[in-house]
C-alpha cells in the first residue's frame, strides 16, 4: 500500500510517526508528548452476513480490531460508507446503527463521517485510539521463546461463503456471527495489563498470513501446533465444500513459499489456515514466564485464549501436525469455563 509513496515521505522526517512509514503494522501510531499516542486506522467491505444490523456492528469490530492490536482505547470513529441508490433507507439505517452500537460498546463515538453511491454496499470506520508509548503493541517485537496466542477461534471465511453460497447451517451462521461481533477488547485489555509487546489481529490475510507478517517484521520464525488451532463448528465441511473466499485462494498463493508443513496435514486444513477472516482474534506472542499468569487472568475474566504455536530462531512459518505441550493452568478442552462460543 505505502510502496508507491516511498520517495515522497522520509520516516527521518516524521520522528513522531512511530508506526505507519516503516514494516507494516495494524495502525499508524503517532506519539502526542508526556508518553502518550495517537493510534488511528481504516478498514471497510462488502457485507458478510445478510442482516444489515450484523453487517454494521461487525464491519464496526473489524475496524476497531486494528486499534486493540496496538495496545490502544478506542476514542471515537468516522463513518465511511458506500451504497446503491437503490438500496432502502431502512437498511441504511440498520447498518448505521449496527456500527453505532458497537463503537458504543468499545466506549468511543461516531463524530462524523462520509457517503458516496457505488454499486454494491460497503462499510467501515476510520478509528482513533489513544495509547502510551511504553504500552504500544506492534507486529515486529515477537521474541524466541515466546508463546503465541490466539483469542478467537477460525473458519469465519468459509462460514460466511457458505451463508452466501445458500448451504451453512444456521447455528453455524450464529456462532460465525457471534465470534465476528465481539470486540477484542478485553483480549487488548488483558495484553496491556502484562505489558505484551507483540500482535497482530487476524483478518484478511488468515492466521498464516498475518502471522508471516509479526515473523518477518520481528526476525523469527513462527512454530503453529495444528491441532491445537480452534475453529468454529461446521468450518471443515463447508472448507471440504469447497466454501473458501477468493481472498483464502491468494493468500496461499502469495503468503504459501514461505510456510512449511508437515506431510500428514492435507490440503484442506493447511488452505483453513490461510482463510481469510472478518474480525477475527488477536495473535499474541507472550514470554514463557508470563503465560501461566496470562491464562490465570483470562480465566478470571471468562476470555477465550488458546495456546497456538511458540516463537523460535529463523524465518518464515512452520506448521506442525502435533498439539501444544505447554505446562496452563487450564485445559484447553474444558468448554464451560472459557473455551466456549460466546
Amino acid at each position: 500500500m505505502l510502496r508507491p509513496i516511498q520517495e515522497i515521505f522520509d520516516p527521518a522526517d516524521f520522528p513522531e510517526l512511530i508506526a505507519g512509514l516503516g514494516a507494516p503494522d495494524d495502525a499508524a501510531v503517532w506519539e502526542i508528548g508526556e508518553g502518550r499516542t495517537l493510534i488511528v486506522t481504516t478498514d471497510f467491505f462488502t457485507p458478510v452476513v445478510d442482516n444489515p444490523f450484523d453487517y454494521g456492528s461487525i464491519a464496526a469490530a473489524n475496524a476497531l480490531s486494528d486499534l486493540y492490536a496496538m495496545g490502544s482505547t478506542p476514542i471515537f470513529a468516522l463513518n465511511i460508507l458506500a451504497v446503491p441508490a437503490s438500496l432502502p433507507d431502512d437498511v441504511v439505517s440498520e447498518i448505521l446503527r449496527g456500527g453505532a452500537e458497537k463503537v458504543r460498546e468499545a466506549g468511543a463515538v461516531i463524530a462524523g463521517g462520509h457517503s458516496i453511491q457505488d454499486d454494491e454496499p460497503k462499510y467501515g470506520l476510520v478509528a482513533v485510539g489513544l495509547g502510551t508509548t511504553n504500552i504500544t503493541m506492534t507486529k515486529g517485537a515477537a521474541k524466541p521463546g515466546d508463546i503465541l496466542i490466539l483469542s478467537k477461534p477460525l473458519g469465519l471465511g468459509v462460514t460466511t461463503t457458505a451463508l452466501k453460497n445458500g448451504t451453512a447451517k444456521t447455528e453455524d451462521v450464529e456462532q460465525a456471527v457471534s465470534w465476528m461481533n465481539m470486540l477484542n477488547a478485553d483480549a487488548a485489555e488483558l495484553a496491556v495489563e502484562h505489558e505484551i509487546k507483540a500482535a497482530t489481529d487476524i483478518t484478511g490475510f488468515g492466521l498464516l498470513g498475518h502471522g508471516l507478517e509479526m515473523a518477518e517484521s520481528s526476525g523469527v520464525e513462527l512454530h503453529l501446533y495444528a491441532q491445537s488451532v480452534p475453529f468454529i463448528k461446521g468450518a471443515r465441511a463447508y472448507a471440504e465444500a469447497g466454501n473458501f473466499p477468493g481472498g483464502s485462494v491468494d493468500n496461499k498463493l502469495f503468503f504459501g513459499d514461505r510456510v512449511k508443513f508437515s506431510p500428514t496435514i492435507d490440503e484442506y486444513n493447511q488452505l483453513m489456515l490461510f482463510d481469510a477472516q472478518t474480525s477475527g482474534g488477536l495473535l499474541l506472542a507472550i514470554p514463557e514466564e508470563e503465560v501461566q499468569s496470562f491464562f490465570k487472568s483470562a480465566s478470571a475474566a471468562r476470555s477465550a485464549m488458546w495456546a497456538v504455536g511458540r516463537v523460535q530462531k529463523g524465518s518464515g512459518i512452520m506448521v506442525e501436525d502435533t498439539k501444544h505441550n505447554l505446562p496452563l493452568p487450564v485445559e484447553s478442552d474444558d468448554e464451560d469455563l472459557w473455551f466456549s462460543a460466546p
